[in-house]
Parts: structure tokens; C-alpha cells; sequence
């Protein structure tokens, strides 16, 4: 059914990371929003809400099977790990659990653009 050369398999893993990873972001932004350093997370709020953006469209173009799944697999892996990057610059628990998140996507994204 799918028009994709990845196995149905590894379609439904990625599309269930980019949905874990979108889940991940929203939760990081909302408790960013809350840190009294909310100013000097600026940037960090913007690439979470990015990549929140981009995972869930990624989800949705391998689930019908869309022939442009594997190009926005490719950005979304790029804007995940950028988001993971920008997580990574700050030690909250969320922040750090976020970056994890983050880069397992990208990986995943990155099989399916092959």
C-alpha cells in the first residue's frame, strides 16, 4: 500500500518517533515558557515549536503514503537534531529528555530518507 521502499515496519517506527518527538517538544516548550531564564530560551522555544511542526507533518505524509515523505523525512531530521542541539545547551531534565528524543528522531528520519 505505502510508495515508499521502506518496509512497512520501518515506516510505522518512524512515524511513531516523529509523534513521540512532536509530544516531546510541545512538553519542553511549555515548561521552558515557565523557567525564570525565559528570555535567554528564546531561540530554543522556537526551534522546539519547529520541530513540534515538522515531526507531526513528517507523521502525516508517511501515513497516507505521500511520495514527498522521505524529502520532508530529511528536513525534519535536520530540524530535530538542531532542536536536540539547542536542548542540549540547557540542564533542565526536560530540556536533556528533549535532546534524547530529539536525536533518536533525527536517526529515524534519517533511515527513512534513504
Amino acid at each position: 500500500m505505502t510508495t515508499l521502499m521502506a518496509p512497512p515496519n520501518q515506516m510505522q517506527t518512524c512515524i511513531d518517533v516523529c509523534n513521540q518527538c512532536m509530544q516531546a517538544c510541545e512538553e519542553c516548550l511549555s515548561l521552558c515558557l515557565k523557567e525564570a531564564d525565559v528570555q535567554a530560551r528564546a531561540h530554543c522555544i522556537n526551534t522546539l515549536r519547529d520541530c513540534a511542526d515538522i515531526c507531526s507533518l513528517a507523521s502525516q505524509y508517511m501515513s497516507r503514503g505521500s511520495h514527498h515523505a522521505k524529502h520532508l523525512c530529511n528536513v525534519c531530521a535536520a530540524i530535530c537534531e538542531a532542536c536536540a542541539n539547542e536542548c542540549a545547551k540547557f540542564k533542565d531534565q526536560h530540556c536533556q529528555q528533549c535532546a534524547t528524543v530529539c536525536r533518536q528522531c533525527a536517526q529515524e528520519c534519517r533511515k527513512m530518507a534513504q
